[in-house]
């Protein structure tokens, strides 16, 4: 066993596959069970909602594209959310850089609740407009 190997936990017999996996590993092996990373449907439908306030919305006076706004709403919704958000000195002395967690590195459950709040922000941004 020297390759590393992935068992997607979707019925019994994969589970009874990674179990014997585990009984078979050489001491020092390292074992995790993880929440899935976001997939295509998700990430599909971040995507569109991104695009639709891209197209329609301003903020500091002007229109900014997908990234921004996915920069922007992530860095939001980690704070709203206890996650830390560090703003750092930039490395090249002009201001500062926000770091924040990469939304390709969110679980389906954390996507899932990222689209709600934006939905939630945009619901609570149009009242107040």
């Amino acid at each position: 066993m020297s390759e590393a190997r992935t068992f997607i936990l979707a019925h019994d017999l994969a589970r009874r596959r990674a179990v014997a996996a585990v009984a078979e590993a050489p001491a020092g092996y390292v074992i995790r069970v993880e929440e899935p990373r976001r997939n295509l449907t998700i990430n599909a439908a971040l995507h569109a909602k991104l695009t639709e306030i891209a197209r329609t919305r301003e903020w500091a006076g002007k229109r900014w594209n997908v990234e921004i706004w996915k920069r922007l709403l992530t860095a939001a919704w980690c704070r709203a959310t206890g996650q830390s958000v560090l703003m750092l000195p930039a490395l090249d002395g002009a201001g500062v850089d926000i770091v924040f967690r990469r939304t390709s590195e969110l679980t389906q459950a954390e996507c899932r609740d990222l689209l709600a709040f934006i939905e939630a922000w945009e619901a609570e941004t149009e009242a107040a407009a």
